[in-house]
């Protein structure tokens, strides 16, 4: 199974259990209701509102002013606790911890806060005597968490027993495997870990990046170059990541890969935040999934993935200057440092700054020539500033580097269409469209979009009906598909059939400007008249482009089948299909 994912997503993906989010308890992240003093309520609201909408350093601000007139408010404290850990000062978040403790609070998040502080300081006795105490977090965490104290305090034995009694666990199975290996590493049992990495319940751990690059690392270290790389090969589509392709190359060479991934119980537990982190992305709250990848950072600087996951995170929550600091702190030699350039000219893309953020990827497309994925991603910021003669050439580098395409290219091949279609290269769009089919067959949005370019450009009717019923068939629920198949319909003459789909496809997408003009379209088509005006009024009010705009203003004033005659186009009428195609 090869992963294929975009540069950024690539460091960030794991397999988790079903259920697994429920069984983590993740805590809420709103504040407990304790009001504030009268006097201190427009800090109290300010910080509040600052923390849920993203802006920690604010939030952290206004916590503290308001904490000044009120300090026993235990409210105040967790909002400074969730403000700092969201920050990546885990050290300041550890104080509000125990601060609140004075007070006679739990916090759950402080519970968090204080194993990350311990854990980076090598305090593991301290984390073991909190879980005695009771203090938990979630049970995988907790599972972990103690698992790696013990190898921290020298206990290895009782680690090992540990991880392996949470790899027979439904939930958080596959991280007790992955773990153990982990630390069966850190202490040079390489024989152990590469057991346990090929151990059929390991399977799922192919599809999480970290873990493939341990094993091969492991594969290594034991001698075993040709594995490694026969791995790396399967597992990775070739160009895609720069750091695989060093180690690839290393591999060839015969030389033996350094092991890397977690090399003492401190690193062990900044891989559990991430793996945490990586299980829960997507699945719980965002602001709490972010602890998790700061805390990681936190415990371990040199966590380059978990610094990418920490700035993507924060893009996210439109926290672009946050993120961008977050990317300055991969170092420039690192292996990922290009990622952090591709998310760092996102930041500036969000930022409204499209000129600087086109110049990092020219820049990096020229320092990176052979790597696929700077192409693409930079072919992917020219087109959505609308740049398609540049983002077609920069697609083509991508392309030029693919040996033998693979299913998985079909994307690259449909995005250089796309531009070649907006650049009226019709001959080397369908050539495109039509290479991006023969790696996906039933590509729904390929279907559509090379069957609508015929319709619009009059021309294999037959072919691109076929298309795009294809492509329904395949995305059913899809309005600008299920559009393209009315207006086939609509193209061909046949006004009756293309009312079912057509108005079905309004309801899909009831404030597009294009469907609805279609719907104007197909309604005036078949004696409808006043419905079609009235379709085409509401297709005004959802502010079409202008071109479209004043075509249905035109519309409106003289009909379509006189603005049909203006543009010399045929009238409405059957259309002879096998007379168009070619």
């Amino acid at each position: 199974m090869r992963l294929n994912l975009s540069p950024i997503a690539l460091a960030l993906t794991i397999i988790a259990g079903p259920g697994w989010a429920e069984t983590a308890e993740q805590p809420e992240t709103t504040l407990a209701p304790q009001p504030p003093a009268q006097e201190n309520a427009g800090a109290y609201l300010a910080a509040r509102t600052a923390l849920m909408d993203g802006s920690f350093r604010d939030a952290a601000y206004w916590f503290e002013r308001a904490l000044r007139d009120d300090p026993e408010n235990f409210a105040l404290v967790e909002g400074m606790l969730l403000s700092a850990m969201s920050l990546g000062d885990y050290d300041r978040a550890a104080q509000a911890t125990e601060r609140a403790a004075e007070m006679g609070f739990d916090s759950q998040f402080g519970t968090l806060a204080l194993a990350a502080r311990d854990a980076r300081d090598g305090k593991f006795e301290a984390i073991r005597k909190r879980q005695d105490a009771g203090a938990k977090v979630n049970p995988v965490f907790d599972e972990l968490a103690k698992a790696w104290a013990l190898a921290g305090q020298g206990e290895m034995t009782d680690a090992i027993a540990q991880f392996e009694a949470l790899s027979k666990q439904s939930v958080g199975g596959a991280l007790g495997l992955y773990h153990k290996a982990l630390a069966l590493a850190v202490v040079g049992d390489f024989e152990g870990a590469e057991a346990v990495f090929a151990s059929e319940p390991a399977k799922p751990l192919r599809q999480f990046r970290r873990a493939v690059i341990a094993h091969a690392e492991v594969l290594s270290q034991l001698e075993r170059n040709e594995d490694a790389l026969a791995l790396l090969t399967d597992v990775f589509n070739p160009g895609q990541d720069l750091s695989v392709e060093a180690m690839k190359a290393r591999l060839q060479n015969d030389e033996t890969l350094s092991w890397t991934v977690v090399r003492t119980p401190q690193e062990g537990f900044a891989e559990i935040f991430y793996s945490m982190m990586t299980a829960l992305r997507g699945e719980a709250d965002p602001n709490y999934t972010l602890l998790y990848a700061r805390a990681a950072t936190y415990i371990n600087p040199g966590h380059a993935e978990a610094l990418l996951t920490s700035a993507s995170m924060l893009v996210d929550r439109g926290q672009g200057q946050l993120a961008a600091e977050v990317y300055a702190q991969v170092p420039p030699d690192a292996p990922e440092h290009y990622l952090a350039e591709v998310g760092r000219a996102d930041t500036l893309m969000a930022a409204g700054k499209p000129d600087a953020a086109l110049e990092v990827m020219q820049t990096l497309s020229k320092t990176y020539p052979g790597l696929r994925s700077v192409h693409v991603a930079y072919g992917d910021m020219l087109r959505k500033e609308e740049k398609c003669e540049a983002a077609a050439r920069a697609y083509s580098q991508a392309i030029d580097l693919i040996k033998t395409p693979m299913p998985g290219d079909w994307g690259l091949y449909f995005l250089r269409g796309i531009c070649n279609e907006k650049l009226d290269k019709h001959a080397e769009a369908e050539a495109d469209l039509r290479q991006a089919l023969a790696l996906k067959p039933d590509e729904p949005q390929v279907l559509n979009f090379l069957g609508y370019s015929f319709l619009e450009q009059g021309r294999n009717f037959d072919e691109a009906l076929d298309m795009i019923k294809r492509a329904v068939d395949a995305a059913p629920d899809n309005g600008a598909i299920v559009d393209s198949l009315a207006w086939a319909y609509f193209r061909l003459g046949r006004y009756d059939e293309a009312l079912e789909p057509m108005e079905r496809a309004s309801l899909m997408e009831p404030v597009e400007p294009e469907v609805t003009d279609h719907l104007g379209d197909v309604y005036w088509a078949v004696g409808r008249k006043l419905e079609a005006r009235f379709q085409w009024r509401r297709a005004l009010s959802f502010n079409p482009e202008e071109d479209a705009a004043a075509r249905i203003r035109r519309k409106l004033e003289i009909g379509l089948d006189n603005v049909l005659a203006e543009e010399g186009a045929p009238p409405l009428s059957p259309v002879n299909a096998a007379a168009n195609d070619n």
